[in-house]
């Protein structure tokens, strides 16, 4: 049988904000991290890249033909890159 104990602190009603505070910034923290890495340079179909941007697949295969999204051929199937779709829409966002 596993026994624990218990310690029971006086604190404020300030202290308990600031300590509460300091964890959830910790878990902020540690999330915006994660968004801030590199993970979109997963590789996308043509289907999934069609329905990440909901247009058709004729869409993907015009934008493609006109060097608007660069696809990455591997052997007989196109892949594209999460992330240079991403850069893409953010440079059409800004013009």
């Amino acid at each position: 049988m596993i026994t624990k104990t218990l310690q029971i602190t006086e604190v404020t009603i300030d202290e308990l904000a600031d300590k509460v505070a300091e964890k959830l910034l910790a878990k902020i923290e540690v999330y915006l991290n994660q968004l801030n890495k590199k993970d979109n340079d997963t590789l996308l179909t043509r289907q999934e890249t069609a329905d990440y941007l909901r247009v058709s697949l004729t869409t993907i295969h015009h934008w493609s033909n006109h060097k608007i999204i660069k696809p990455i051929y591997l052997g007989n199937r196109v892949y594209f890159k999460k992330q240079h779709i991403l850069d893409i829409l953010e440079k059409k966002e800004i013009k």
